[in-house]
């Protein structure tokens, strides 16, 4: 997708599509006003009469407005005035995406980055609005042949023009090419949950780990099941033991920033396809276990939208990569193994197998002396039954880590609540015949799984996202959602301003 920003006449813009906004209660911004008055107020008359429904992201197609040089204008709702804010201005930009993805107009124009949006900057809209606009175009067809990929290929606009009265400058160019950035990286991230397991195996994550850092030029290691054995990964491993497919431990280093500047390691759960080992899982939607390696196609964004961008920061990823599959050589119930840090685990049931991959990556970090340690991981079903599908769960040993992830949360839109990580937790990972087991009962699962984490996060400041009910949807609107890609990248672009 190509951006320009423009000044001029919303009237007088040719294009397919032209994008126009309008308020529940007929109040017209500036843009939409000056082409009411071209079209003789008609406009007006279609909402005075109920065309347009006041629900934010509500659409009106109209086609050859008089008075206007575009083909056909789209009106979209907006909401009460007196409610109008970042959730309103994220619906408009969304319904906007959907239509441009389906329209057969190549080129348009949109004029809702202009909209006061309470206290936000222009830069804030223009980001905001590049990142919703470009994602909205992102299809999954790699595996479909035949008319209908065909036809969808053909359909959508590719030439957008973001109209604004200020005149445009080099921040506003930029906030645009890191909103594209981050919806770059957000497909990438969309791309790889969709690959079903026989394809998206730990040895395509390398190789698409491999392949970025050959385009965007940093290092990228790989190490194999030998290594991570003549390391100590043994909680890592453990979890390997049933797949014929290789286990592989990814570490990417982009080194955008000083010499000496600490890192900031992003930790990716990397679970190809999660069958629950031998705690198996029920067979009614096991096929969306695919997604159970989210948290490390988020990195494997996130790096691709911070290398796109340039970022004058220094970042580590790591991301442990193995399917959990039942077998003859998979690990038991009741089996004990030992971590990278030395802690002995006893596997109480394979099915908590994030946690054990997380654990020994979360002991490998320390050797960066890192900033700050961020894990992502579709780590626990209770995530999801306590949150929903809105916001990610965040857990943190650091009050001011947390602040930030949830500022930075609330500025993309890609939220996140934080839950307790209390030390009377601790207590329910109590095991007779280690130094804990790897579940804490039926209670607090989400915060059991993430104090099991902490134990190993020790020497640095982490935060833990567990995004089991934001990676993906499912039923008709089945696939990856490239979350927590913009929330990840908002942390790392202020970070890198010193914000």
């Amino acid at each position: 997708m190509e951006f320009t920003i423009k000044t001029g006449s919303p009237a007088k813009s040719k294009a397919g599509l032209l994008v126009l906004g309008a308020f529940a209660d007929g109040v017209l911004p500036t843009a939409t006003a000056a082409v009411d008055a071209a079209a003789e107020g008609r406009i007006a008359h279609y909402l005075k009469r109920g065309d347009l429904d006041d629900k934010a992201g509500a659409t009106l197609l109209l086609a050859e407005l008089p008075g206007t040089h575009a083909e056909r204008v789209l009106l979209v709702s907006l909401g009460k005035q007196d409610e109008f804010g970042d959730k309103a201005y994220r619906d408009a930009l969304t319904a906007a995406a959907k239509a441009l993805a389906a329209t057969p107009a190549k080129d348009a124009v949109v004029t809702l980055a202009d909209l006061a949006v309470g206290e936000r900057p222009l830069s804030w809209k223009m980001q905001q609005a590049a990142r919703i606009l470009a994602d909205g175009a992102y299809r999954f067809d790699a595996l479909k042949s035949g008319k209908d990929k065909k036809d969808k290929k053909e359909r959508g606009a590719r030439k957008l023009t973001l109209l604004t009265a200020t005149e445009p400058s080099a921040e506003l160019d930029t906030a645009v090419r890191y909103g594209h950035a981050i919806a770059t990286g957000m497909a990438l991230a969309k791309d790889l949950g969709n690959l079903p397991g026989n394809v998206c195996t730990p040895t395509h994550l390398a190789d698409t780990a491999q392949a970025l850092g050959k385009q965007y030029k940093f290092d990228v290691e790989v190490l194999e099941r030998a290594d991570m054995e003549k390391l100590g990964m043994g909680s890592f491993l453990s979890v390997a033991r049933g797949s014929h497919q290789p286990p592989k431990f990814i570490v990417m280093n982009y080194k955008g920033g000083k010499s000496r500047a600490r890192p900031i390691v992003l930790v990716g759960k990397g679970i190809t396809f999660d069958t629950g080992g031998i705690s198996l899982k029920p067979a009614a939607e096991m096929d969306e276990m695919k997604y159970d390696m989210c948290g490390a196609a988020s990195v494997l964004g996130t790096f691709k939208a911070i290398a796109r961008m340039g970022l004058p920061i220094n970042v580590v990823g790591l991301i442990a990569a193995t399917e959990n599959m039942p077998g003859g050589g998979a690990t038991k119930p009741g089996d004990v193994v030992t971590s990278l840090s030395g802690q002995t685990i006893e596997v109480l049931n394979t099915d908590a197998e994030g946690r054990l991959v997380l654990c020994d990556a979360l002991t490998y970090a320390e050797r960066f002396k890192p900033e700050c340690v961020i894990d992502i991981a579709t780590l626990t079903g209770a995530c999801v039954v306590a949150l929903g599908k809105i916001p990610s769960g965040l857990l943190a040993n650091d009050d001011e880590l947390a602040a930030e992830l949830l500022k930075r949360g609330t500025d993309s839109g890609d939220r996140a609540w934080q839950l307790p990580l209390w030390d009377e937790y601790q207590e329910l990972l109590k095991s007779n015949f280690a130094d804990m087991g790897n579940i804490g009962g039926r209670y607090a699962g989400t915060i059991t799984a993430a104090c099991f984490l902490a134990r190993f996060t020790k020497a640095y400041k982490w935060a833990h996202l567990d995004i089991a009910g934001t990676a993906w949807l499912s039923g008709d609107a089945k696939g990856a959602t490239g979350r927590p890609v913009p929330l990840l990248s908002e942390f790392l672009v202020g970070r890198a301003r010193g914000d």
